[in-house]
């Protein structure tokens, strides 16, 4: 039987256009194959993962109607002459053609002309994360602009990856509906952390949500929730600027509320402990794009990670987990009032019982069968004899 542990003598690049110490996903994925195949991995940052060899990319942000050409070549549909224009997609197709690999693992859809251009006929592995031809969909310019682009990508190179994984069933069976491809799923569950639960005082309910502050994912829908909630409840938020002023805004809207602190970012690997403290992760996501409608992030899997009760939005794939594992409550609509209905029912005895069931599934719930099913698929793409025999 093939020992899970050995280790490989073939080398497997990653090409990501993120800081690869702070992706999540990305460097999950770098330590997993790391532990067994030599890794060179390519993006922004050096993910510093032990025994990985780090090739910095650069990317080249101008905005997609940064330059006349570029609005040019998007409104005649010139789609290849658009992404090969790009000069960071030139650089690290050069990067990865001069560096000797079995595999490259080509992280989302930008990075996968790239790879396999660069491959010399290895095998690629294409990890779309979430669904590219309908990422801000709510926007119409992008809808006419940008959405033909990343269809066109999609069916020009899809189905010549060796493999293709993405975050969820939902946006896996979109791009087997649409594309004739059958990505595998790997979820964004962090790593197992070895906390306990800690019982929730009655008189002080602690709400924390986290994340990047992105203006699609409309954070103030939580912040105007709190004022449909009683006085028992707080909420904290931890959030990274990703767009402008917004962080700015937010706190403006917060400001008349004094049950609402913004607190300062952590590094990825303290996530879960820091969460810990609270007694609810709090995720209310409007579904006005498809990739929210089917959102199942990181942030998510965290709070289970932390030990947390969850309280959500009637999102589809996050409420199909609390539900089957009764880890929270899920709002009837995507309204503040109605998520806030849901908590205003809850009293400290019936959150303790939605923690407890967060830690009896904090295991299954992490990265580890993620990390087993992964490194299965990237030893059958190089020929390798399978594990799967040995995973349970």
């Amino acid at each position: 039987m093939h020992d899970p542990t050995a280790r490989s003598e073939k080398t497997v690049a990653v090409l990501s256009f993120t800081n690869l110490a702070s992706d999540p996903r990305v460097n999950r994925q770098i330590r997993w194959l790391a532990s067994r195949y030599s890794v060179v991995a390519l993006g922004l940052a050096d993910p510093n993962v032990p025994g990985v060899r780090f090739v910095p990319c650069r990317f080249e942000n101008r905005g997609t109607l940064g330059k006349f050409g570029v609005l040019l070549r998007l409104l005649f549909r010139r789609h290849e002459a658009y992404y090969w224009s790009q000069a960071h997609h030139r650089e690290a197709r050069e990067l990865l053609a001069g560096l000797k690999v079995d595999a490259i693992v080509a992280n989302d859809l930008e990075a996968l002309p790239v790879a396999l251009a660069a491959s010399g006929g290895q095998p690629v592995i294409m990890d779309a994360h979430e669904y590219a031809p309908r990422e801000f969909d709510e926007s119409l310019w992008w809808r006419l602009l940008v959405q033909p682009y990343k269809v066109a990508l999609c069916r020009r190179y899809l189905s010549r990856a060796a493999a293709m994984v993405t975050v969820c069933d939902g946006i896996a069976a979109e791009y087997r509906d649409r594309f004739g491809v059958m990505p595998g799923v790997i979820t964004n569950a962090p790593d197992a952390e070895p906390l306990e639960p800690h019982p929730t005082d009655p008189r002080r309910m602690r709400m924390i949500h986290h994340g990047g502050a992105t203006r699609s994912r409309k954070i103030e829908l939580m912040i105007r929730m709190m004022a449909h909630l009683d006085s028992r409840f707080e909420l904290d938020l931890m959030l990274v600027p990703e767009s402008g002023d917004y962080v700015d805004e937010l706190k403006r809207l917060a400001a008349g509320d004094p049950r609402i602190r913004f607190v300062p970012p952590v590094p990825m690997r303290e996530i879960a402990r820091t969460l810990s403290a609270y007694d609810i992760g709090l995720y209310l996501l409007e579904p006005n794009n498809f990739n929210n409608r089917m959102a199942l992030p990181n942030k998510f899997f965290e709070f289970i990670q932390g030990r947390l009760a969850v309280a959500i939005g009637p999102s589809p794939e996050m409420a199909r987990i609390v539900t089957e594992h009764g880890l929270g409550v899920v709002a009837a609509a995507f309204t503040p009032r109605s998520l806030a209905d849901a908590l205003n029912r809850l009293d400290a005895s019936s959150i303790d019982a939605f923690k407890a069931r967060s830690h009896a599934v904090a295991r299954d719930l992490s990265s580890e069968r993620n990390a087993e099913k992964f490194l299965a698929l990237v030893e059958q793409t190089l020929g390798e004899p399978s594990c799967a025999a040995s995973q349970p």
